[in-house]
């Protein structure tokens, strides 16, 4: 899995789950970034959010579907009846990082599993170790600005408040801006022209050398995902777009875990 996940085959989340176990998944998600559960019996919305809790308060999307299977639960579909549409193709992001304290965990569970539709991830700490010197210092002076309402403003690479490894809070489709050198005489904000230039260089480095770096997870039935949600980066794939007519129907459970820590220097 390139560097970075883990793959468990022998716990079925299901059934009692010891709390160390449950440890154990904590400190792997944190080591591994991805967990990824294999050959899981259907997860309820509800166990989905019992799970969920093992790492914090949930904090929901404020997209609602009313085929959600709990309010926690953000369902995403290729089909506007079934769920959320055209979701995860704006660009490579962390979840959240429109808000003050981004996501911590992000844990996706594939209801209905299409023929095809990968979703894509990136280690950030590799990311940022596999720059040259010059792009990681020129990126070490930005900092990003959501195209949201509050216009919230985060450091691009700062250390992740629980391992201190160097990471990254972007959103390639929900930056309205970059400053440069905040908090000096030489902050400036970028405009659109050199905003674009800035996105295009992060998504270069990120698939560059044939993707070396990214994982693409092709969703198999029984699947249930953990993320660190501030270590890796994801984006779906094109193919998460296509119609239940050409793949078959995919139903994708979110759940997000209130942020505690707001990303700083």
């Amino acid at each position: 899995m390139k560097e970075l996940g883990k793959v468990v085959t022998d716990i079925n989340l299901n059934g009692s789950v010891p709390e160390n176990v449950i440890e154990q998944i904590k400190n792997d998600v944190h080591q591994h970034r991805l967990v990824i559960f294999k050959n899981q019996s259907k997860i309820s919305g509800d166990r989905q959010v019992e799970i969920s809790k093992w790492f914090g308060n949930l904090e929901s999307t404020f997209y609602k579907h009313p085929r959600s299977p709990h309010p926690d639960v953000f369902r995403v579909s290729n089909d506007e009846d079934e769920g959320c549409t055209h979701v995860g193709r704006t660009g490579w992001h962390i979840d959240g990082s429109f808000m003050k304290k981004p996501f911590g965990y992000s844990l996706y569970y594939m209801f209905s599993v299409p023929i095809k539709g990968d979703t894509a991830f990136i280690p950030l700490n590799e990311l940022i170790n596999s720059l040259t010197p010059e792009v990681a210092a020129r990126w070490e002076r930005l900092w990003m600005v959501s195209d949201r309402r509050d216009g919230v403003v985060h450091p691009l690479i700062y250390p992740h408040p629980i391992t201190g490894l160097k990471t990254l809070c972007f959103h390639l489709g929900m930056s309205t801006a970059f400053v440069w050198d905040l908090g000096s005489d030489k902050e400036r904000m970028t405009e659109r022209p050199e905003t674009v230039k800035i996105i295009k260089e992060i998504y270069q480095e990120i698939v560059k050398d044939d993707r070396r770096l990214i994982y693409s997870h092709k969703w198999e039935e029984g699947d249930f995902i953990i993320s660190d949600n501030l270590a890796v980066g994801h984006e779906a794939s094109e193919e998460t777009q296509y119609s239940r007519n050409k793949v078959g129907l995919r139903i994708l459970h979110r759940t997000t875990i209130e942020g505690k820590h707001e990303p700083h220097k």
